[in-house]
């Protein structure tokens, strides 16, 4: 995901160096000097473009198998990796990746590479009925694996690296080895959302419906919103996924609660979508989701899109738990958080056993807030 105004990091791909704080010290010091400003996106919007894609377009979503791109992940990977679960159950990596590839400037200059930004688990129960997602904040220290590099070698391990330089170092490939080394739990799949086509997106799907339950102002990434009911359009849509200021502590831990708020209300939008009502509009909502979408390749294809999202159908934003990964503040370095790492070890457990993440496993972390001033629908 790329950096905003006031987040224009970089992280060290060997050790993760060190970052602005968070916190009153963090916001005093975006204050004192400007910042670039760019675009914050969430990884379920790959959800959400599937869900909106699918039922009665298969027939277009069949021309459109050259816009995906697929990663052989497990070609990478081998067999050095948590048992696959057989019961039913599957576990998807949603990533959003900060990369300005392709987009001229327009969301920041001078930032080099790409890092996981956003990264969400997705735990589909076995029934398929239910599911469960961690998000976990790009600014975990985590230990990272050695990775094998996108154009060759390899990457040593970092006992000490910031989450988010997983996708630097390796890929997707990378961030999957880490998010599996961090949990014990095998990611079945991995999908990455590429922000260019989000807004677009929004605009075709004709906007996605928030409540806001106090006004919501934030100079840097230029959202402004009264308190009370509103239809987003993609690019207040881009602004409320990107914004931290004025929510929370002013950290990434504040923005995954507007980031989580917004992939419900996109769920409850794509519903809504009636394939057949529209042929055109349902084939443009297909092939700019495409477009936006790269995968593994056991799913980078339209058929078994198509398929993940018929068996997705019926979980609805009210049988979907989100949390984010227990944490608390890196008392070296207030612009990092490190796992609690036995309620950690709940949340990971519930999802390797394929029951429900307890709520009490998340309390005492510094992002377990029940404040957030959104909410889906209108």
């Amino acid at each position: 995901m790329p950096h905003e105004s006031g987040d224009d990091r970089q992280a060290h791909p060997a050790d993760g160096s060190a970052v602005p704080p968070y916190g009153p010290a963090r916001v005093r010091r975006a204050r004192r000097r400007p910042r670039k400003k760019a675009l914050r996106y969430t990884a379920w919007g790959a959800l959400g473009l599937v869900l909106a894609g699918s039922g009665g377009v298969a027939y277009a979503w069949q021309h459109l198998n050259g816009n995906i791109q697929g990663t052989n992940v497990n070609a990478v990977l081998g067999h050095d990796r948590p048992s696959e679960q057989r019961n039913g159950s599957m576990n998807i990596l949603l990533l959003g990746s900060d990369s300005r590839a392709g987009t001229h400037g327009q969301y920041g200059q001078g930032v080099l590479g790409a890092r996981a930004d956003t990264a969400m688990v997705l735990h589909v129960d076995k029934t398929h009925k239910k599911a469960s997602v961690v998000s976990i904040p790009r600014d975990t220290m985590v230990q990272r694996p050695a990775c094998a590099q996108t154009h060759g070698g390899s990457a040593p391990g970092a006992r000490q690296a910031m989450f988010n330089s997983s996708y630097q170092v390796g890929g997707p490939a990378c961030t999957v080895k880490t998010v599996e080394k961090m949990s014990g739990v095998r990611m079945d799949h991995y999908l990455e959302v590429d922000f260019k086509g989000f807004q677009k997106l929004i605009d075709e799907l004709g906007g996605v419906d928030i409540t806001t339950h106090r006004a919501i102002n934030d100079q840097n990434s230029g959202l402004s919103l009264t308190a009370g009911k509103h239809t987003l359009k993609g690019k207040q849509a881009l602004e409320l996924v990107r914004t931290r200021h004025g929510v929370g502590d002013g950290s990434d831990l504040g923005r995954i609660q507007l980031q989580q708020a917004f992939i419900k209300a996109l769920i409850h939008r794509a519903e809504t979508v009636d394939p057949l009502g529209s042929p055109a509009k349902a084939y443009g909502l297909a092939d700019t989701a495409t477009k936006t979408i790269s995968a593994d390749s056991g799913l980078a294809s339209t058929d078994k899109l198509l398929g993940l999202a018929k068996e997705l159908k019926g979980i609805s934003p009210d049988r979907t738990h989100m949390v984010t990964l227990p944490v608390t503040y890196d008392a070296q370095d207030s612009g990092r958080v490190l796992p609690l790492h036995k309620a950690s070890h709940r949340v990971w457990t519930a999802l390797r056993e394929d029951r429900s993440i307890p709520k009490t496993a998340t309390q005492g972390s510094v992002a377990d807030r029940t404040d957030s001033p959104v909410s889906a629908g209108s």
